[in-house]
């Protein structure tokens, strides 16, 4: 009997065991590659829809050219080769806490991979995103595009709490220039009083729902993307 799952990598990391692994999902015939970190499972290939309009939304209210783009968590990405879509978009820096994550795409194991790492505009950068917005600015961005956690209420690691704040929200508003814009990735349903956090800090921000379809289960599932400029 063939495999139905195949480790391509694990490694030990100071949140938990990380695994990527690919496996064929019977009821469509493909190759589908997910994230597990700990007990989360934190990314599926067979779910690219939000992850994507992230980066489209993110992207959508800014005029001009040569366009620097942060994007924070790397995952399978799919958002930054998004952004990499946008012929504006002059310089786009990823950031991962995970050695691991980064190393997986340089050795070309996932299939955006070769189109991230071969765009001479990528830069792949091991930090913490989350100090890194704690910290003084030292490079400012027209977007600012983050998909690590759930949810603002459902984070990772509890370090990564604080951002989710006014406080912390006003920090990571230092990192972008006039005009830019902070877009989420959320696995939740619009939450209000994030939004009401984000409009002390931002003077617009919207939730957007984004539809697509589950054929898992035969219907349709949602994810947020928070939109701040």
């Amino acid at each position: 009997m063939a495999l139905r799952f195949e480790e391509l990598d694990w490694q030990e990391t100071p949140m938990g065991d990380l695994f990527l692994r690919r496996r064929v999902e019977p009821t469509l015939g493909v190759d589908v590659y997910e994230v597990k970190l700990g007990d989360e499972y934190l990314m599926s290939s067979l779910f690219t829809e939000a992850e994507e309009q992230l980066a489209h939304l993110g992207l959508a209210p800014l005029d001009g050219a040569d366009l620097a783009v942060l994007v924070g968590g790397l995952g399978l990405g799919y958002t930054a080769v998004a952004a990499l879509a946008h012929d504006a978009v002059g310089s786009l820096v990823v950031v991962d806490a995970l050695p691991a994550v980064i190393d997986w795409h340089r050795r070309g194991l996932l299939p955006v991979s070769a189109q991230l790492t071969g765009d001479p505009r990528t830069s792949l950068v091991l930090d913490d995103f989350f100090a890194l917005m704690r910290r003084e600015p030292e490079a400012r961005y027209d977007a600012i595009l983050l998909d690590v956690d759930h949810s603002p209420r459902h984070s990772l690691d509890p370090s990564h709490a604080d951002l989710y704040t006014p406080d912390g929200l006003r920090r990571l508003a230092r990192h972008l220039r006039d005009g830019g814009v902070f877009a989420l990735w959320s696995d939740d349903p619009p939450d209000e009083t994030f939004l009401a956090d984000l409009a002390t800090v931002f003077p617009t921000a919207d939730a957007h729902v984004v539809e697509f379809a589950n054929p898992l289960t035969g219907g349709t599932s949602t994810n947020t993307v928070y939109v701040a400029r």
